[in-house]
């Protein structure tokens, strides 16, 4: 049984339908009893999850277990699991951003190191995903307001990294290997909304916002404060200097990591009036 940590994100569902697709036992932790996930598939309330027995392997994503990852791996160890694999961010390796959000995902590595199962960390760049946050301005507008238009990252189709993930979930010989998971272009924010263009076959354009409207902007549509925080926090120093573009994608599929531009033709639907994603 592998134990997915996260599995209604967009990384955690993408591994759920990989890993029950090659065959594998899976149990996916949510609060919500009406997830779908492939047939098959357990479902478990995080509750739950300390009197689960039979874990091989589990997925932890950080930001979803929170401060129970240490009672959790320690309870998956002790009931036989052989290895964790962590979602943690580039900006460990590479600092961008408020100290404290990388101090959390640096605190959840050390977990892993520590729990005495084999572990992989996924040091991921940012989302293509993230980017999902503009379809409403372009649906409206066809104009993304934001800040920081010269930052420049090699964001990551989290496809790419759900494969990474189910690759290390099921497989000893990535144990103690730290990896960096970027796409293979470094993009602006501008660059990123014309190739949207392109899978629209429509023109559309970036503006550029000062860092307090873009921030009151998402305080305003209720988001907590850390979402601004650690978006803004990380452009302003990938302003000053690109984000870090790997290879570690197509070194360990076999294959180049995919583009924004075909996420982009992947995801056009949501980005369409009353388009889903």
């Amino acid at each position: 049984m592998i134990l997915i940590t996260g599995a209604t994100g967009v990384v955690g569902r993408e591994t759920v339908r990989l890993l029950v697709e090659g065959g594998a036992k899976v149990a996916a932790v949510t609060r919500d009893p009406h997830a779908e996930f492939p047939a098959g598939t357990q479902l478990l309330h995080p509750t739950k999850v300390p009197t689960l027995g039979g874990v091989e392997a589990i997925l932890l994503s950080p930001r979803a277990a929170g401060a129970t990852a240490v009672d959790l791996l320690a309870r998956a160890r002790e009931t036989g699991a052989a290895r964790a694999v962590v979602l943690s961010a580039v900006t460990v390796q590479y600092p961008a951003g408020h100290a404290r959000f990388r101090q959390q995902f640096h605190a959840a590595e050390k977990v892993a190191q520590e729990s005495g199962l084999d572990w992989t960390i996924l040091r991921c760049a940012d989302f293509a995903a993230n980017t999902l946050a503009w379809a409403g301005q372009i649906q409206a507008t066809g104009t993304v307001r934001g800040a920081y238009p010269h930052a420049r990252t090699s964001t990551v189709d989290e496809r790419d990294i759900a494969a990474v993930a189910a690759l290390a979930l099921t497989h000893p010989q990535h144990h103690g290997q730290t990896y960096l998971l970027t796409g293979e272009q470094s993009l602006s924010q501008p660059e990123k909304v014309a190739a949207l263009g392109a899978a629209l076959d429509r023109s559309l354009s970036f503006v550029e916002a000062a860092p307090d409207e873009i921030r009151r902007g998402m305080l305003a549509a209720g988001l907590p404060d850390e979402v601004p925080d650690r978006l803004l926090g990380s452009l302003a120093d990938y302003a000053r200097e690109a984000g870090p573009t790997t290879d570690t994608v197509r070194r360990l599929l076999g294959r180049p990591a995919r583009t924004y531009a075909t996420w982009a033709q992947d995801h056009r639907a949501a980005f369409t009036t009353g388009g889903t994603r």
